[in-house]
């Protein structure tokens, strides 16, 4: 129950009350039938045992009317008497047959009218029952299906009313996979539409924050980049070659520290889609040491080489970071990149992580984590990896830390589809 839909329960709800509703009528118009018949065969005996034995006593005219009233019955004229008793033999239905030694009372019904024949000796008397209709049950019928229609118009009135709701999760669905010029629109202003209206100025107030953290990455890297320029140039003037190309180099990654910030900044944007293409494991290796700028002895590359659908840039970004965070706080310095079974393993010798790996994986790491190591990288390892179809994956053994690069086969499928 607590999984349903609010529109789902509403259908059974509903469904549950007007099913009730439609069974109690059934079993009360079932009731009601039987119990006619009862009243009907009652009234019918009442008036055999009546006419009987009053006309036993041979009553004259007047006797005859004042019967005729209290039993609320109308004899039928002479000239209509032939009449009746032909249909009676044609289309008659026996509705009552009752008597006694004395004479005999029999019921007709012809087109809904009930006829009552009296035959006692020098008596043969044709009644039509004059009793007033009963509309008991045409209300009752009537009734019921005024609270069905009436159940299935607040039916549709509820669904109406939860209708902006589903029009409301469409227009969040594509807010959140990435349309940032979604707006949520609302017509009342009742709580639904006040809840369109709060997500609309969330909405606005995100796009706002976007556009304004846009603008100050662009700045930031277009001032960072001037006197970097400026600072290389000057290096070139050096005539020391050693502190040339020292400073040179860390130009250099400073530049290249820039560029990757652009790069993650475009990548945790909800819109983004990376470039898949199929590329060796060692190219991306080998762009990885690229981007160190190191070809260190202490990296050991210990792969079955294979073919990967995925973007190179990206991926190569993603283990420099791991081979990065493994040289500058592993215990030796020293880091291995390996396969096993389709899955890239980067390993380190060090203490096992403190915290469960969902914790340094958070943005905007706090002083406990970058004191350890693990700051923003972790982070944008995973976001990349989230993008590229793998999850990062990590155990400790044998005092080695093991960050794992696991494909989710699902998202890789789809990729490759493209």
């Amino acid at each position: 129950m607590r999984n349903l839909s609010v529109t789902t329960f509403i259908h059974i709800l509903f469904s549950v009350a007007i099913a009730i509703l439609i069974a109690t009528s059934l079993l009360f118009f079932s009731w009601d039938k039987d119990r006619r018949k009862i009243d009907e065969f009652k009234r019918y005996q009442l008036i055999s045992i009546t006419f009987l034995s009053n006309l036993q006593l041979s009553p004259d005219k007047e006797d005859l009317k004042k019967l005729y009233k209290e039993l609320r019955v109308k004899p039928v004229p002479r000239k209509k008497v032939k009449e009746i008793k032909k249909k009676i033999e044609t289309k008659g239905k026996t509705v009552f047959s009752g008597g006694s030694s004395i004479g005999q009372v029999r019921v007709f019904s012809i087109d809904g009218v009930n006829y009552i024949y009296v035959q006692r000796m020098s008596y043969n008397l044709m009644l039509r029952d004059n009793r007033p209709k009963n509309y008991f049950f045409e209300i009752a019928v009537t009734s019921g299906a005024f609270l069905i229609a009436l159940l299935l118009l607040l039916y549709l009135a509820v669904l109406k009313k939860l209708y902006p709701l589903k029009k409301l999760h469409k227009q969040i669905q594509r807010f959140a996979k990435g349309d940032m010029h979604t707006r949520i629109t609302y017509v009342h202003d009742d709580e639904i539409g006040k809840i369109a209206k709060s997500f609309d100025d969330a909405i606005v107030h995100i796009h706002e924050l976007s556009a304004s953290k846009n603008l100050f990455m662009r700045n930031m890297m277009h001032e960072l980049k001037t006197p970097i320029t400026k600072g290389r140039i000057v290096a070139e003037m050096l005539e020391d070659e050693g502190t040339k190309k020292i400073l040179v180099r860390a130009f250099e990654r400073m530049n290249e520290l820039i560029s990757e910030l652009a790069e993650i900044e475009r990548v945790t944007t909800q819109s983004f889609e990376p470039d898949f293409e199929y590329v060796l494991l060692s190219e991306i290796i080998h762009e990885a040491q690229e981007l160190l700028m190191t070809h260190s002895n202490c990296l050991k590359v210990e792969i079955k080489d294979m073919a990967l659908t995925t973007d190179k840039k990206l991926m190569a970004l993603v283990l420099k970071n791991l081979i990065d965070n493994g040289m500058k706080y592993g215990k030796d310095k020293c880091v291995m990149v390996r396969t096993d079974h389709g899955m890239i393993e980067v390993i380190s010798k060090g203490d096992a992580l403190e915290h469960p790996l969902s914790y340094y994986t958070e943005p905007f790491s706090q002083a406990e984590k970058r004191s350890s190591g693990f700051g923003l990288g972790l982070y944008i390892v995973d976001s990349i990896l989230q993008k590229l179809g793998y999850r990062l994956g990590y155990r400790h053994e044998e005092s080695k830390n093991i960050f794992i690069l696991v494909p989710n086969n699902e998202k890789l499928k789809i990729a490759r589809r493209k």
